[in-house]
C-alpha cells in the first residue's frame, strides 16, 4: 500500500480540490491537513487526533477511512502499548548470616482465619458458577434448535454533498471555453483552454465549450456529453450537469 500521505494526496487531486477546499469541508485547520499529506506526526496534537483526522480526510476525498486509520496503528503504536514497566526494588543488604531462633507453633492468627474463610467463600462461588454454566449451557441445546437471527444488512454510507460548485475540464485537444456564473453575469474565463483546469462557485456555474473532445466533471463527477461537431453548454449546480438551451450559453 503507498504511504499513508501519498494516498491522501493523489486521491485529493482526482477529486480536483484543493488543501482549502478540504479545510472548509473538513473543519479541519490546514496545517494539520498539510502535516497528515507530508506524514508530519509530531506536528499533530496526538495519536488520538491522528486518527480522527484520518477518518475525516479520507471519507471526504472518497477513501475507505478504516484502511488508513489501521495502516497508521501498524507502523505508529499508541504510547500505552510500548510504556516500560517499573522494575522491582532491589533486595535490602545484610551485613552478615543471621541465626534465627526456631519457636514453637502457636494458635492461628486473625489473618489465617481470614485466609481460610476466603478460600471457603471462593469454593462456593466456583461451585455456584459452574452450575449457573451447566443450566446456561442446557437452555442454549434447547435455543439452537430455533432458526437463527439474519444480522441486518448495514445502512448504505451517502455520499456527502459538496459545499459548492466545483467544475473540472481536461480537453484532449485545443478547446475554445468560455464560462460565467449566471446569466447577465461577468464572465469568468473566456479563452483556449489547453490544459486542465477547475471553476468553482457557491451556487452555479455555466459553461460553453466550442468543441465537445473534454473530459467535465462536474463535483467529482464525469458529465456524459454527445458527440457532436457543434457547440454545446452547461449549467452546473449541486445537483449535477443539464444542458443549456442554445442561444443562451455563455458569450453566445
Amino acid at each position: 500500500m503507498p504511504p499513508i500521505g501519498e494516498t491522501l494526496r493523489e486521491a485529493r487531486l482526482r477529486q480536483g480540490l484543493d488543501i482549502a477546499d478540504v479545510e472548509e469541508r473538513t473543519k479541519i485547520r490546514a496545517k494539520y491537513l498539510r502535516a497528515l499529506e507530508n506524514e508530519e506526526w509530531g506536528s499533530l496534537p496526538g495519536p488520538t487526533f491522528v486518527k480522527t483526522f484520518l477518518r475525516t480526510y479520507a471519507e471526504v476525498v472518497g477513501l475507505d477511512p478504516h484502511l488508513l486509520v489501521d495502516e497508521y496503528r501498524a507502523s505508529h503504536p499508541s504510547e500505552e502499548e510500548i510504556r516500560p514497566q517499573p522494575l522491582g526494588a532491589p533486595p535490602a543488604a545484610t551485613s552478615g548470616p543471621q541465626r534465627r531462633r526456631p519457636t514453637a507453633p502457636g494458635p492461628p492468627g486473625p489473618a489465617a482465619l481470614l485466609a481460610l474463610v476466603a478460600v471457603i467463600v471462593v469454593g462456593l462461588l466456583l461451585a455456584l458458577g459452574r452450575s449457573a454454566d451447566e443450566d446456561a449451557s442446557e437452555q442454549q441445546a434447547g435455543d439452537d434448535t430455533t432458526e437463527p437471527k439474519r444480522p441486518k444488512s448495514p445502512a448504505p454510507r451517502k455520499r456527502p454533498r459538496p459545499a459548492g460548485v466545483v467544475l473540472r475540464v481536461t480537453p484532449t485537444d485545443a478547446t475554445y471555453v468560455c464560462v460565467d456564473t449566471g446569466q447577465d453575469s461577468d464572465v469568468v474565463f473566456e479563452g483556449t483552454l489547453e490544459e486542465a483546469r477547475s471553476f468553482r462557485n457557491p451556487r452555479l456555474i455555466r459553461i460553453n465549450l466550442g468543441k465537445r473532445s473534454v473530459d467535465m466533471r462536474a463535483n467529482g463527477r464525469r458529465v456524459r456529453i454527445p458527440e457532436s461537431p457543434n457547440p454545446i453548454g452547461y449549467d452546473v449546480t449541486r445537483t449535477g450537469a443539464r444542458e443549456i438551451v442554445e442561444g443562451t450559453t455563455p458569450c453566445g
